[in-house]
Formats: structure tokens, sequence, C-alpha cells
């Protein structure tokens, strides 16, 4: 299972997003699924911006083979689940691959979906359930915490922290099953 999490340059919510659900789904044994991140206008190369890095290795996380990369076709395609920081982005993607519709939702939308779910449903299931096919509203946006210091990237990290908490073990048990 490949899950991929995209935001604007991935060097902060994507990229935070990544690092600590791989972080995450190792403590809890689950082989089974790949974490990536992609932007949708990538910087691609660069590292993590610093302040989110510090929120990320200070959960445990480690940031130091991260580089960021855009968004492409060949991502996409391969992606099981492409989960967005903004509604923003998920229209972004649904404009160049429209056919990604039953496997994109925004963070927020995903984690609202399982949080109400039967365990026993499938992945393909759960993306079903989260109506993908329907427009995003603004409220399932993570803020962004670019250039605004590290209160906004410790406040930004809380907020994908509480939308990991829910979503990471829903795919741990997937992957171990």
């Amino acid at each position: 299972m490949i899950v991929t999490f995209v935001c604007t340059a991935n060097i902060c919510r994507s990229a935070y997003a990544e690092v600590t659900a791989r972080h995450r789904l190792a403590e809890a044994g689950a082989a089974g699924v790949s974490v990536l991140s992609a932007g949708t206008w990538g910087l691609t190369g660069r590292p993590m911006c610093p302040e989110m890095a510090v929120e990320a290795e200070r959960r445990g996380a480690s940031t130091a083979s991260f580089r960021a990369s855009r968004l492409d076709r060949e991502l996409v395609d391969r992606s099981d689940l492409l989960l967005t920081a903004e509604a923003a982005h998920r229209q972004f993607l649904l404009d160049d691959w429209p056919r990604a519709v039953r496997r994109v939702a925004t963070l927020r939308q995903f984690a609202r979906t399982l949080a109400g779910a039967d365990p026993g449903l499938s992945l393909a299931d759960l993306v079903a359930d989260t109506r993908v096919g329907r427009a995003s509203r603004a409220d399932t946006d993570v803020t962004d915490p670019f250039g605004r210091g590290p209160a906004a990237a410790a406040a930004c990290a809380a907020e994908l922290d509480a939308l990991l908490d829910v979503i990471v073990p829903r795919l741990a048990g997937l992957a171990l099953h």
C-alpha cells in the first residue's frame, strides 16, 4: 500500500506527515505501508523547513534524508491513497488527474471518515466511505506554517499529529492483515 501526502511545496505539511507517519508505522511494525509525499509546486531536492524539522525530530522522526519532490503522474498512478493538506490541493490533483478521484481526500476528511468507520473495512471501502467524489470544504484544511515561525510550526505539527493519531493506526492495521 502506498500513501502519499500532498501540500504546496512539500517542505512543511506533507513533509512532516510523511516522516512522522513513516516513524509511527515503523514503531507499529507495519512494513506493508509505504509513505511518500510531494508538492503541487514541490521545491524538488529541498530539505524540510527547519521549524517543521524540529517538530518532527522532537517526536522521534528522522528528517535527515528527506528531500522535497513535485507531484507527477507516475506518483499519482502508483499511490493507493493521496491525502492532501488543503481542499485546493485536492482540487489541483483532480484537475490534472481526474481518474484519481476515488483515491484522493484531504487529511481531515479521511480522518473524519475513519473516526466513525467500521474497523473491518478495507482501504477501498474506507476511501469510498470518505465520499472522495464530493468537493472538500475549506474547513478541512491544515494550516500552512510556512514563514510564520516556530509557534506556527508547533501548531501545525499538533494539528497533523491529531490527524495522524486517527489515520496511522488504521493504516497499520490494514497493512498487518
